[in-house]
């Protein structure tokens, strides 16, 4: 297991070609010059000790001796082992509302971007927590498991789009009877389900499954995503709007925020409901209530004894740029002998 400590260093390796199509350019302008000033064979001759090939090996050596500077820059390290560490806290899962009224743009820049803001700077802020990612629309399926690693949840959190579940519509209760399928009971960790929405739920027994999901222990935080007002649903191609969604009478179907449907849900478990629309709002509610529950200790495995290892690649730095001193332009003798490459006249 590997790491690295600075990764935006690594984007200076990009000068490695840059530099190496300069000394290209470069040699190509002088064997120009040369051909200019007289006959190729007769300009070597004036000069019989120059080398072509330490030229190249100068700055092979060079450019070996930058990437090993970049390289030490990012300060890689190497994991040795792994060891169980004991933390706290409550294992949270975010449902995510991935249905087409998502796309919706009545808050910027669309409910489903926002909603994605949201759960990020909520991830943001927990601390020994464990955490689970499910996507629902008109059906529900997991995307992430109950994991401690927050940048893999969030790199999952940012692949999510509403092309992800063929089937539309949006069905709270499947959300919810999913996400309690997360939590482990012999864990007896204390359980949170975040549940993401525009509350337009087109299935029935949502309020029936919040009150199983109370059974359970599960307190469920609805977040509602859009406005009371609503608006459109665009149809892009291309990031271009090209249309808005219609009915089946051919009317622009309007979208609203239902507050009520994701109120009652959250009252059955006794949790909460926060309009997702203030950010800040939203982080202090749900940080309040994170910080009211009790929290459980739990083990889980990790990567110990990260070594940095940006010494080596600086020592090869240096012993590349001391060889370098040694490499005279002029025709090595011993070498010139076994004509290794094919300097002899």
């Amino acid at each position: 297991m590997y790491e690295l400590d600075e990764k935006k260093y690594l984007y200076l390796l990009f000068l490695v070609p840059i530099l190496v199509l300069l000394f290209l350019y470069n040699q190509y302008w002088k064997r120009k010059k040369q051909r200019e000033f007289g006959d190729l064979e007769l300009v070597k001759k004036l000069s019989p000790e120059k080398s072509s090939f330490k030229n190249i090996l100068k700055f092979s050596v060079l450019i070996l001796a930058l990437a090993s500077l970049i390289t030490a820059l990012a300060n890689p390290k190497i994991g040795t082992k792994t060891e169980t560490v004991k933390r706290e806290g409550i294992d949270v899962v975010f449902a995510v509302d991935l249905s087409k009224s998502m796309l919706c743009e009545d808050v910027a820049p669309s409910r489903m971007e926002k909603s994605k803001q949201v759960v990020s700077q909520i991830i943001n802020q927990l601390a020994g927590d464990r955490i689970g990612i499910v996507a629902y629309a008109g059906s529900a399926f997991p995307v992430l498991p109950i994991t401690t690693d927050y940048s893999v949840a969030k790199m999952f959190l940012q692949s999510m789009n509403t092309t992800m579940v063929s089937s539309q519509g949006t069905s709270l209760d499947e959300a919810i009877k999913l996400s309690s399928t997360y939590f482990d009971d012999d864990k007896q960790t204390n359980k949170l389900l975040i549940l993401i929405s525009d509350g337009e739920d087109h299935s029935e027994g949502a309020n029936e499954a919040a009150e199983e999901a109370n059974k359970l222990g599960l307190k469920i935080i609805t977040i509602g995503i859009g406005t009371t007002k609503g608006g459109p649903i665009p149809l892009k191609v291309n990031g271009h709007v090209q249309s808005f969604k219609r009915d089946q009478n051919d009317e622009v179907v309007i979208t609203k925020l239902n507050e009520e449907s994701l109120k009652t849900i959250a009252k059955n478990t006794k949790g909460g409901y926060v309009n997702g629309n203030n950010t800040k709002e939203v982080l202090e509610y749900v940080k309040n209530a994170l910080d009211n529950i009790e929290k459980t200790e739990f083990e889980t495995q990790q990567f110990t004894d990260f070594n940095s290892q940006f010494q080596w690649f600086l020592g090869i730095a240096f012993g590349l740029l001391f060889l370098d001193v040694f490499f005279l332009e002029r025709k090595t003798q011993w070498l010139k002998k076994l004509n290794l490459f094919n300097e002899k006249e």
